[in-house]
């Protein structure tokens, strides 16, 4: 697979909006048009490269994206992407231009009145240090044309970065905007350390191509519309003020400043900007731990119906499960395994199969027809969630919620929903 954004774009459709000012223009236009079915392609005004959004800002994108046949293949092919290295077929260089701003030649925006600068929100960082590669997805705040802010959390790059510091060297670092959606959610995914999500992209599509980025070496994705190599320093500065995918501000922090040396830029390429909050944002963080929760509930339930994590909680904090269940106590069972496999997972409602997990009402009804507190409320205390929810504590800690909405065995008659024929 050539890792193509512009590609998929030409695949899926767009609306070209033309030129936009930096400032909450992009940001408005995404939000404005998210969820309608086609891309959005547009120009920031500075920038030297058109950039697209809402890429995948629904199921069938993705879909689309991992080339799969349906919900359930995709979920196999992105556990692909957590459990199997493929092969990187190395191709030679492409066209490449040195940018003549630095990163401001890239589309950096501001999204939201309150945000820090103008930010990168699809940047993904590529690292090889101590015989660890790691391709991971973060925030990059501009501070000039050749210094920006990163946000690390305690994740493998953070790993990274903190072994290097600890040995009194910075941690080179090839930072690629602008590649197909399918790489981005192999990158969003959770794999064990030491565990190459571009190889995993590459089990997940069957097989990806890379060029040798010009100064680290560092492998990258053929078709990626920019590459910026640099440094992550031992210096910090001031992150933020940026909107998580809750849709609040995320605080201020100090955190690592990149140094960069060049940015290159493929002139036949489109840029990628992802509306901060947005369903995009949600679904490239989501989806694969929604195929986490999948796996992990069909494992202990005799059929999982459908899982989504929900738009309103970020695509991230809560769940619907549809199960078809043998016994009574499937339902917890479904809950508990949830829990288990997405960590950050606040509220669980499983339900049966005759309830459409994507309507709202359709949930809040079996929640009132089918749900008792004293024997189908599931309460953890104390546990670890989420800091992208602002009701738990600093740390993270939050109480978590799952609800059994399931009709009782053998009473399917008095649980019955009344139907209209033909409707």
């Amino acid at each position: 697979m050539r890792a193509s954004l512009s590609e998929f774009v030409e695949e899926i459709g767009y609306e070209d909006v033309g030129r936009l000012p930096r400032e909450f223009a992009a940001a408005a236009e995404l939000k404005r048009r998210q969820g309608r079915g086609k891309a959005v392609r547009f120009l920031v005004e500075g920038s030297e490269q058109e950039a697209v959004g809402n890429v995948v800002d629904n199921r069938d994108k993705v879909i689309k994206a991992l080339s799969a046949s349906d919900l359930r293949d995709a979920y196999r092919r992105v556990l692909k992407a957590m459990s199997e290295q493929g092969e990187l077929r190395e191709v030679g260089m492409p066209r490449l231009r040195e940018a003549s701003r630095g990163l401001l030649s890239l589309p950096a925006v501001k999204f939201y009145e309150r945000d820090g600068g103008l930010y990168l929100s699809s940047a993904m960082f590529i690292a090889c240090y101590d015989g660890v590669c790691n391709a991971s997805i973060h925030r990059v705040m501009l501070l000039g044309e050749r210094r920006a802010a990163v946000r690390l959390v305690p994740r493998h790059l953070w790993y990274l970065y903190n072994k290097a510091m600890s040995r009194g060297e910075p941690l080179p670092v090839t930072v690629v905007v602008g590649v197909h959606p399918a790489v981005l959610l192999a990158a969003a995914s959770s794999p064990p350390l030491g565990f190459f999500e571009l190889r995993g992209a590459s089990a997940m599509v069957g097989g990806l191509e890379v060029f040798r980025s010009p100064l680290h070496g560092n492998p990258v994705p053929a078709g990626a519309s920019a590459v910026v190599e640099g440094y992550l320093t031992s210096e910090q500065a001031d992150e933020g003020p940026f909107v998580e995918a809750m849709g609040g501000y995320d605080r201020v922090r100090k955190q690592p400043v990149l140094e960069v040396r060049s940015v290159l830029i493929n002139p036949d390429e489109v840029s990628h900007v992802i509306l901060p909050g947005g369903l995009e944002h949600g679904m490239l963080m989501g989806f694969p731990r929604e195929a986490a929760i999948y796996d992990a509930v069909s494992r202990v339930v005799p059929e999982v119906v459908a899982v989504r994590l929900t738009p309103a909680s970020g695509t991230w904090l809560h769940a619907v499960i549809s199960i078809r269940k043998s016994h009574d106590g499937d339902a917890k069972n479904a809950i508990m395994a949830a829990f288990a496999a997405h960590p950050s997972l606040k509220h669980v409602v499983v339900v049966d199969d005759d309830i459409n997990v994507d309507d709202p009402y359709d949930v809040e009804w079996a929640i009132a027809t089918r749900f008792q507190a004293d024997r189908g409320l599931v309460i953890v205390t104390g546990a670890r969630g989420s800091t992208l929810d602002p009701s738990s504590s600093q740390d993270g800690l939050t109480a978590k919620v799952g609800v059994d909405a399931t009709k009782p065995m053998g009473q399917g008659e008095r649980f019955e929903r009344a139907r209209i024929p033909g409707l």
